[in-house]
C-alpha cells in the first residue's frame, strides 16, 4: 500500500517552509557581528572583553604535546580539504549525476562565497593579530575575522545541510555531531595557538551563521528542482 501524501518525504518542501526561520537567524547574527565589529572599531581594533584573559590561558597552558595536537587539528581547517568534504556533502544527496553536480556546485559556490565576504570584511577591519612571539604555529593577513574559523564552521553547517536529505537519523546525529565538534576545535585551536583572540572566533561563526543561513534561504527555489525523491 503506497503511503498517503503527507507520510510521503518531502525535504524541499520542508527547507521552503523553513526559510522564514533561516532568514530570522541571519538577521540577528548579521546585527551581532555587526554588533562585535563595532565594538572592535570603537576601541581601535584593540581587545575585547576575554580576550586577554583567555590569550594569557592559552599561554601558560601550551605543553609540546597538546601544541602538536592543536597544530594537527587547525591544519584540516584550511587548504583543500573543506572545499573536498563540501563539494563531496553536496554531492551525495543528489539521485543523479546532474543533481549531484549542482548540488556539490552549490556548496561550493556557498563557501567560495563566504570566503569572499570573509576577506572583504577582514580587510576593512585590518585588526592586528596577537604578538609573533606568542605564535605557536604559521599565520598571515589580518586577524578579525578567523579564515579558519569560518571556513570551518561553513564547511560544517553544509554537510549538516546536505545530512538533512538522509532519512538515517542516526546516521544524521553522528555525522553533525562531529562535524560540528571539528568546526569548533578548529576554531578553538586558532586562540590556543596564539594566532587570534577570541573575538576573531566569535566574528568568524556569526559571519559564517550569516552566510550559511542567507545563501541556503537563497537556494530554496534550487532545492525544490533538484531535490531527490527519497533521501540517501
Amino acid at each position: 500500500m503506497n503511503p498517503p501524501p503527507s507520510a510521503t518525504p518531502d525535504p524541499a518542501g520542508r527547507r521552503m517552509r523553513q526559510r522564514p526561520v533561516l532568514l530570522w537567524t541571519g538577521s540577528i547574527a548579521t546585527l551581532l557581528l555587526a554588533f562585535l565589529i563595532s565594538a572592535v572599531l570603537i576601541s581601535n581594533g584593540g581587545l575585547v572583553a576575554g580576550d586577554a584573559a583567555l590569550h594569557t590561558w592559552s599561554l601558560e597552558h601550551r605543553p609540546p604535546a597538546a601544541q602538536s595536537i592543536a597544530r594537527a587539528v587547525t591544519d584540516t581547517g584550511t587548504s583543500l580539504w573543506p572545499y573536498l568534504i563540501t563539494f563531496l556533502a553536496g554531492a551525495l544527496t543528489g539521485a543523479t549525476w546532474r543533481t549531484r553536480l549542482i548540488r556539490g556546485g552549490a556548496g561550493l559556490g556557498i563557501l567560495l562565497a563566504g570566503q569572499g565576504i570573509r576577506v572583504a570584511v577582514m580587510t576593512i577591519i585590518a585588526r592586528p593579530r596577537p604578538p609573533q612571539s606568542d605564535w605557536a604555529t604559521h599565520a598571515s593577513g589580518f586577524s578579525m575575522p578567523s579564515g579558519h574559523t569560518t571556513t570551518s564552521a561553513i564547511t560544517a553547517g553544509l554537510v549538516c545541510w546536505a545530512l538533512a536529505h538522509s532519512v538515517h537519523r542516526t546516521l544524521i546525529r553522528c555525522l553533525r555531531t562531529l562535524a560540528v565538534t571539528w568546526a569548533v576545535c578548529v576554531a578553538l585551536t586558532r586562540v590556543y595557538l596564539g594566532v587570534h583572540w577570541m573575538s576573531d572566533i566569535l566574528t568568524g561563526w556569526l559571519l559564517a551563521t550569516a552566510c550559511l543561513t542567507f545563501l541556503i534561504a537563497a537556494l530554496g527555489p534550487l532545492e525544490q528542482k533538484t531535490a531527490p525523491p527519497t533521501g540517501f
